[in-house]
This record gives C-alpha cells, sequence and structure tokens, in this order.
C-alpha cells in the first residue's frame, strides 16, 4: 500500500491545501506530520503569541483530522533527520508539501530535497515569486506596476478550491509526540482563538453578508477606534485560511457590491492581499532586505540609536498617546492594528531616528501574526529606506494621526487607562492641560503619564537632515 508524508508547515488546514490534495492523489495512506523545528521554535525572534497561536492551531487540527478518521503527527528536531526517520519508519514513498518563500524555508528545502523526495506544491502566497514578473524577465520593485500585472495574469473569475476531503485514511502505529501545551506566560491571545473553524467565521463574518465590513473597508481601515478591518492575518500567516480562499472571498464580495463605495471597499481588500504578494516576492528576489536597506543610498544613515529612547516606545512609555495606546495594545494582545503600526514604526525610525531594524525585530518579538515578509516590507515602507517606499520627507506628526484616526480618543482610553478621563480637547495633547483639569481628571502630567519624550518639530528637522547627508 503506497504511503505519503503530508509536511505541514504554514498550512494548518484541511481546506484547499494542495500538499494534502496531491498526497490523497498519489498514495493509499497519508502521514499528516507537523516537525517543531528548533530553528524556527527557538528564534530569539519567535513570539511568545505566535507560538501560543501555533499550538492551539495544531491541537485544532488535531481534533478536525480525527473527525476525518486520521491522526497528527509531531515530532521535534532537524526536518531531514524526521522526515528520514519517518520516512523509514512508514514505508512512504514521497514527501507532499506546501512551497514557502523565506530564505529560510528555501534552505531548508532544498537540504531535503538533496536526500530525500521532496514535491512541493501551491505555495503560501496566490502567486509564486516567480510568476509576477516585468516583461524582461526581472522582478517588480513597485507595487502598482506588480498589481496590475497580477490582475491581468489571474482570472479570479476561476478559482476553484479544493474540498476539505471527508475520509484521510492515515496508518495508526507512527509514534508522535504530544502537541505542546500552549499555556506559554506572557502570551495573551484571546482575541484570536486558533483553527479553521473560528478562521471560517471570520471571513464570512467580514465578507459575506450584504452590510459585510468589507464593504467600508476603504472607508474605516485606518480608524484605529472602529472594528473595520478583517483580522485573519494571524490565521493568513499559518496557513488556517489560504490565500486563494481569501482572494476568492474578496473577488466575490466586489461582484456583489451594490454601489462603488461598496465595491471599492472589496478592492482595496483585494489589493491589500495583493501587497501581501508583492512583499513575499521581494524577499523572495532580494534576500538581503532581512538585514540590509534595499535602498543602498540608505545605508548608512546617521541613526541616534539611544537606548533610553526606544525601551520608552517598546514600553509605550513615549509620551504621545496614540504611540503608547497601540504599543500597549501590542504588549497587552500579541496584535497592533495596521494604521497603528505605521504610526509607531514612523515615530521610532523618524522622531526618535532610531534604526528600523530594532523596531522591526521587536514586532516580529511580539506579533501573532509576525510574517517576515510583510513585517520587513512595512517597516522598510515607512522609514523610505524599502521598495515602493514612502519619501524619506514622510514624516507622520503622532498628534495629527491620533485626531485624524482616533479622532474621540476611544482606542487611546481602551489601551491608556490612566488617560480615561482626559477631556476629548486633551486626549492628543495631555501634556498640555492645565494643573487643575490634571487635578480633577487624576492624570498629573510627569506622574501618572510622562511628558513627549521628543519634540516633533525638532525631530522632523532632525530626521530630514539625517537623510539628507547620505542623498
Amino acid at each position: 500500500m503506497t504511503k505519503a508524508i503530508w509536511w505541514i508547515r504554514r498550512d494548518i488546514r484541511l481546506q484547499d491545501n494542495p500538499a494534502l490534495d496531491a498526497g490523497l492523489q498519489n498514495a493509499a495512506e497519508i502521514i499528516p506530520l507537523f516537525i517543531l523545528d528548533p530553528a524556527l521554535i527557538k528564534s530569539p525572534n519567535t513570539s511568545k503569541s505566535r507560538l501560543f497561536f501555533l499550538y492551539q492551531g495544531l491541537e485544532q487540527l488535531q481534533k478536525d483530522l480525527s473527525s476525518s478518521g486520521s491522526r497528527l503527527v509531531i515530532r521535534s528536531g532537524n526536518p531531514t533527520r524526521v522526515l528520514s526517520e519517518i520516512q523509514q519508519e512508514s514505508g512512504a514513498s514521497t514527501i507532499f508539501a506546501e512551497a514557502d518563500f523565506s530564505p529560510y524555508a528555501r534552505r531548508r528545502d532544498n537540504a531535503v530535497n538533496a536526500e530525500l523526495p521532496l514535491v512541493l506544491t501551491g505555495g503560501s502566497s496566490f502567486s509564486h515569486p516567480e510568476a509576477v514578473l516585468k516583461t524582461d524577465g526581472t522582478p517588480y520593485t513597485v507595487y502598482t506596476p506588480y498589481m496590475r500585472t497580477w490582475k491581468s495574469i489571474h482570472d479570479l473569475e476561476s478559482i476553484r478550491l479544493i474540498p476539505e476531503p471527508k475520509r484521510i485514511p492515515t496508518p495508526m502505529d507512527i509514534a508522535s509526540d504530544p502537541v505542546p501545551l500552549y499555556d506559554i506566560p506572557g502570551a495573551k491571545l484571546t482575541a484570536f482563538p486558533a483553527g479553521e473553524t473560528e478562521t471560517r467565521r471570520r471571513l464570512e463574518h467580514f465578507t459575506s453578508s450584504s452590510d459585510a465590513p468589507i464593504f467600508t473597508y476603504a472607508e474605516q481601515r485606518n480608524r484605529m477606534d472602529l472594528d473595520g478591518t478583517s483580522q485573519l492575518s494571524p490565521y493568513l500567516h499559518f496557513g488556517m485560511l489560504s490565500s486563494r480562499i481569501a482572494i476568492k472571498a474578496a473577488h466575490e464580495a466586489i461582484s456583489r457590491a451594490t454601489d462603488d463605495q461598496s465595491r471599492q471597499g472589496a478592492e482595496t481588500w483585494l489589493n491589500e492581499l495583493i501587497w501581501r504578494d508583492f512583499y513575499i516576492a521581494i524577499l523572495y528576489h532580494f534576500p538581503h532586505v532581512l538585514n540590509h536597506s534595499f535602498r543602498s543610498e540608505y545605508k548608512h544613515i546617521p541613526w541616534q540609536n539611544s537606548q533610553v529612547d526606544y525601551l520608552a516606545w517598546c514600553e509605550g512609555n513615549t509620551g504621545y498617546p496614540i504611540v503608547d495606546a497601540a504599543m500597549q495594545q501590542l504588549i497587552k494582545t500579541g496584535w497592533m492594528h495596521n494604521q497603528a503600526r505605521m504610526i509607531t514604526a514612523s515615530f521610532l525610525v523618524k522622531d526618535l531616528l532610531v534604526d528600523w531594524r530594532w523596531g522591526e525585530r521587536w514586532f516580529m518579538q511580539h506579533l501573532v501574526d509576525g510574517d517576515l515578509a510583510s513585517n520587513n516590507g512595512g517597516w522598510q515602507w515607512t522609514a523610505g529606506t524599502g521598495t515602493d517606499a514612502a519619501p524619506y520627507f514622510r514624516i507622520f506628526n503622532p498628534i495629527l494621526q491620533g485626531k485624524k484616526y482616533d479622532p474621540d480618543g476611544d482606542y487611546i482610553r481602551t489601551w491608556l487607562p490612566q488617560l480615561m478621563d482626559v477631556p476629548e480637547k486633551f486626549i492628543h495633547t495631555p501634556w498640555k492641560m492645565p494643573e487643575k483639569v490634571q487635578a480633577e481628571t487624576g492624570c498629573r502630567i510627569g506622574e501618572h503619564y510622562p511628558f513627549p519624550i521628543i519634540d516633533h518639530a525638532f525631530a522632523r528637522q532632525r530626521t530630514l537632515d539625517a537623510y539628507k547627508s547620505v542623498r
């Protein structure tokens, strides 16, 4: 009886899984295998929140597999060694896995393929990084022309999802480690239950009804005080939701839109999903971006790199409420609103003049949806050092950003309870409160909440001078 290993990586799902489907088409029995790779699990850049979410997701997958007559096999160690052991124990003839495109994933898969029969199927992105290229065969480095080509080569109407298999024949004699305990100190993920059931519920809520949030996404996605985003990024990162399912849902929402406003909302979300493909392609073609600025002229920016300023940013003690609220959201939940990510990144890099790599690392160490390609792309975009980046002179004013995207201060009060009673007039500039108001609100600046650690006007000019010096 032919057997195959389904090597699960970032595809923790049964629906629309090309690696699982390929295994079922080519073997009589499937061994679902997840390898706890020390290079990833024990990396200093792996957040506790992501591990919590991963382990919870594996437990849910184990239950889903059991319902289909299968079981999850878990092993720890070097992937080549573990796969070789499983192949010898089971007699499996082939290993099927979904392609992954990070530098480490490609090195790992090349090492496995050199010794074992590995077959890679459709990957974690909708498009393979080699699929969307300029007419001369070179990769795009600007999003808009990439997006136009992406749309021109894909017929979204013809997307056919792979149904979840009703039964997965699996040998029951392969030894397995238990699912790791996900009671991880410091990991707080009450907002993100893992698993396919929750994924489908969220996707349906965001896209399916006539008044679904996707139709107001263009208007509300940047409002930090509103629930206007999908919050599907953790599920996309671990493949509990395939990019094909998400893009098909976006396309169907576009086709159901009843007016220009709702159509723009759905199209904007589709474009955000294409951004994900774009950053995966950038990392694939230009792996040096993980450690270096994509734009060579910005490799030698004279960063200040003050440890005191950096720690104040990390802890949400900068004295700028919109920045501090966002950093508290990250610390307390392992997630941060996307507009908040841009505001906090701009503040670190262009107000405090701290190297973008410091912030990129901090985000990866805390985000439940921390994705190597998207996180790097976002930080370099904000810093002005990356592909299709914001111009170096684009420097967010944290006060104006707060007033625009949290006009009543609801987001700030949620994450900074010490400012709960601060009047709306002062919620974005609490240091301007008269002494009497500070006493009335129980929030004395310098005691209950810090003064701003830097003057924005001074910081802006300092950054402009620093960037100009290397241009």
